[in-house]
């Protein structure tokens, strides 16, 4: 029996990933962590056709950690993708803001998911992914998301050096670039309408669409992913411009 397991499972983008694996024919069972134990709850009340297994738990925490580590060792699960999509950012001047907000994004975006991923990896086998939801911003440095883009940045260097590392046991990793998404990141992150001319006017990824494709290039073997021809050529310059020049387009 294959098992998929998704972290910030409870709205979103983490969401839309429960609605493709529910479809997949080499997925048996699905567990979902988050912190909302309500919204996990009816999400397993949705999708009949898996065996859903709620984890309520904040993995920012040394006790949500536990309660995982002692899930996988007792089920001894053999775990066919690894998502890593819990995270959280923040617009705004990095000068005079609060520092706990800052550090927040470091534990969840980089610490959460680095520890996450060491821990599941003993249960995964040939043919099976880690698939790490990284962020355009993770390309370039952007002024104003200065805490968030780096932490994007982290996780586009750890899923590519850790892909390195396990192509020899067969396992894939990938880090999937979306521009922004209509989800619940965006008002949480302060990025409202009006906000910031630049995300006004970029063009928008559709959630679905983004964790089906991703999959999909999980499963190809590719090591990143990012929708749409606009940042295709937003990655692309930010591999031939030096970042200084990048930094004035992507900034918020």
């Amino acid at each position: 029996m294959y098992t998929a397991v998704i972290t910030g499972a409870s709205s979103g983008l983490g969401a839309e990933f429960l609605k493709v694996l529910s479809v997949k024919k080499d997925v048996d069972e699905i567990w979902i962590i988050a912190r909302r134990a309500d919204r996990l709850e009816k999400l397993k009340d949705k999708y009949k056709s898996k065996n859903i297994v709620c984890i309520p738990a904040d993995i920012t925490n040394e006790e949500g950690l536990d309660s995982y580590r002692l899930l996988l060792a007792d089920r001894k699960p053999n775990i066919k993708y690894l998502i890593n999509n819990a995270g959280c950012g923040r617009i705004g001047e990095f000068y005079g803001s609060d520092s706990a907000d800052q550090c927040a994004m470091v534990e969840l975006n980089c610490r959460a998911l680095t520890a996450v991923t060491a821990i599941t990896l003993p249960y995964m086998k040939s043919f099976s992914g880690v698939l790490n939801v990284c962020s355009i911003a993770g390309f370039v440095p952007n002024p104003y998301m200065t805490v968030y883009s780096s932490t994007k940045a982290y996780i586009l260097s750890f899923s590519r050096a850790l892909r390195f590392e396990l192509k020899k046991r067969g396992i894939n990793v990938l880090a999937v670039c979306p521009g922004p998404m209509k989800t619940e990141f965006l008002p949480k992150a302060g990025i409202e309408k009006g906000v910031s001319k630049a995300f006004d006017q970029l063009p928008y990824c559709e959630p679905y669409s983004v964790a089906k494709n991703a999959l999909n290039a999980l499963d190809k073997g590719h090591a990143v992913y990012t929708p749409r021809s606009f940042y295709k050529f937003y990655r692309l310059l930010a591999k031939v411009l030096p970042h200084s020049v990048v930094m004035h387009l992507s900034k918020v």
